[in-house]
């Protein structure tokens, strides 16, 4: 045999065998990138596996810029895969760094419970309340995913009994497919029950809202990543699907307003979530939003007394949310961090004497169970995450959402893009992922002494303040008593509490520069 007929029969096996697995990588459900790359795929899962030798010389960073001891985004694939987390050696935190915080452990845990807790969302006028797993899918639009995405998210939802919020893009049938949970949300173009000029529509929110499969409905404010502005899909976008799912015309730019028609005031604000709550046919009802100012959360508190109603859950979205496209110096100057916003309403409600007919979600960047712990003592009663949720389908971070080309067919309404999402197999993902989470918090818990997230409090949560110092949240943070804003008002809390109205939002700060009043 001829070196020249050697050489062609090894190329003409080599080229046979990649096709083999070409193949077969285009065919298999486990993996997305290997759907959509045949071959070329498995460049990234080598990198993946020589990892951990790198990572001496290359420092990996979570999503707050800081050192941590495991990767989020494996701690998330992991669980999502089913892997045995357990690691050798100790932490690669820097425990004597300022900001370090740390949960607070019994000298006599407890052993954790055989179901996890649950939380049941619904105040005095709800006439169908709804129990709450401890982590939810956190809003996302079909539209900014892809149809694929969707079907998986609620087929996990539906595996594991926790809800799946649909985010402001309408309520479309990929939501309805596998039988999930749905959280309903409406924003401020009101798609799914809009009217044709742009306004409310209620008898097609009611027809919506009567589905059995939607659990509650949630009235958007606004959202972390982008507070105070609306959005644009551009009319390239507006698929067939996309439109029928918003209830807008195919072809045609979609926008969504800055700020809503329903309400102009805090009152008509808790009267228009009554609203709904009443069209839902008594279903919980609610609204979420990354907080600005604490004038206009106490306002909105304020209202809920004058009008004798409060919503059923308030969402706290935190700034460090993220979403597929959004103006940088909104996501980086705009809101509140979650931690500030959610201890902000939390205090307000409860100086209100209301804390014990609103529930309180946390979204922004809840990944593990430490982080849902962090949150329950925060003031949170239940979490939603949604970039953790995305990882658990496949999305790998390679941050071009706002392109439609997600690598991962996460994000994009390319069909043969799409494809590469396994709805069977990343649904089981999710599922495990939220399952495994959830698990971990309640072990948490218990080591801390507590079943019922209810016993979570500030003082669980301790923060290194100084070189010398550590405190908890107790100390930390000012706390308020039940009824305390209605009684006497702490001085901290005093002047915000005196501007803040029913019957307007704002202002800020009473007063202006002191430069202005002298010129």
């Amino acid at each position: 045999m001829t070196t020249t007929r050697t050489a062609r029969i090894v190329i003409a096996a080599g080229a046979a065998a990649a096709g083999g697995l070409a193949a077969w990588d285009s065919l298999q459900r486990k993996h997305s990138v290997l759907r959509r790359y045949p071959l070329v795929g498995h460049l990234r899962y080598l990198l993946e596996d020589i990892r951990p030798e790198l990572q001496q010389y290359f420092v990996e960073r979570d999503w707050d810029g800081r050192p941590f001891d495991r990767d989020t985004r494996s701690l998330v694939y992991e669980r999502a895969k089913g892997v045995d987390e357990e690691k050798p050696y100790g932490t690669e935190l820097d425990v004597n760094e300022l900001g370090h915080e740390y949960l607070v452990h019994s000298t006599t845990p407890l052993e954790p419970p055989d179901e996890p807790a649950r939380v049941l969302v619904g105040g005095p006028d709800c006439a169908r309340p709804y129990s709450m797993a401890l982590l939810n899918v956190s809003a996302m639009s079909f539209g900014a995913l892809s149809a694929n995405a969707i079907r998986a998210l609620n087929r996990g939802a539906a595996l594991g009994g926790f809800a799946h919020d649909t985010g402001e893009g309408g309520l479309s049938r990929y939501h309805e497919e596998h039988g999930g949970d749905l959280v309903w949300e409406v924003g401020t173009g009101y798609f799914g029950c809009r009217t044709d000029d742009g306004g409310f529509d209620a008898t097609r929110f009611a027809d919506t809202a009567a589905k059995d499969q939607v659990k509650t409905v949630s009235l958007k404010l606004s959202q972390g990543a982008k507070p105070g502005i609306g959005g644009v899909l551009p009319a390239a976008k507006v698929t067939k699907e996309i439109a029928a799912a918003r209830q807008v015309p195919a072809g045609e730019k979609c926008v969504s307003p800055s700020a809503h028609r329903v309400f102009s005031t805090p009152a008509e604000l808790v009267e228009f979530v009554a609203r709904m709550r009443e069209l839902s046919g008594g279903k919980p009802a609610g609204f979420k939003l990354c907080v600005g100012s604490r004038i206009d959360v106490l306002a909105m508190c304020k209202a809920m007394l004058e009008v004798g109603t409060a919503p059923d859950f308030i969402i706290v979205d935190g700034s460090e949310g993220g979403t597929g496209a959004a103006p940088i110096e909104f996501e980086d100057h705009v809101g509140m961090a979650l931690t500030d916003g959610l201890m902000t309403v939390h205090n307000a409600l409860v100086g209100a004497g209301l804390r014990d007919r609103v529930r309180l979600g946390a979204s922004g960047k809840v990944a593990g169970g430490a982080d849902l712990v962090k949150r329950l003592a925060q003031g949170a009663d239940y979490t939603n995450s949604a970039r953790a949720m995305m990882m658990a389908v496949g999305c790998i971070q390679a941050q071009r959402c706002h392109t439609g080309t997600c690598p991962s067919g996460v994000a994009t309404q390319t069909a043969w893009r799409a494809r590469a999402v396994d709805v069977g197999d990343k649904g089981e993902r999710v599922h495990r992922y939220q399952r495994s989470t959830v698990a971990e918090a309640m072990r948490l818990m218990a080591a801390m002494g507590v079943h019922d997230p209810v016993d979570v409090t500030p003082a669980h949560l301790q923060r290194r303040v100084s070189p010398t110092r550590v405190q908890s949240y107790a100390e930390i943070y000012e706390w308020l008593r039940p009824g305390e804003l209605l009684a006497q008002p702490p001085a901290s809390w005093a002047d915000d509490w005196a501007a803040a109205s029913p019957d307007r939002f704002g202002p800020v700060a009473s007063g202006g520069h002191p430069w202005k009043e002298q010129a």
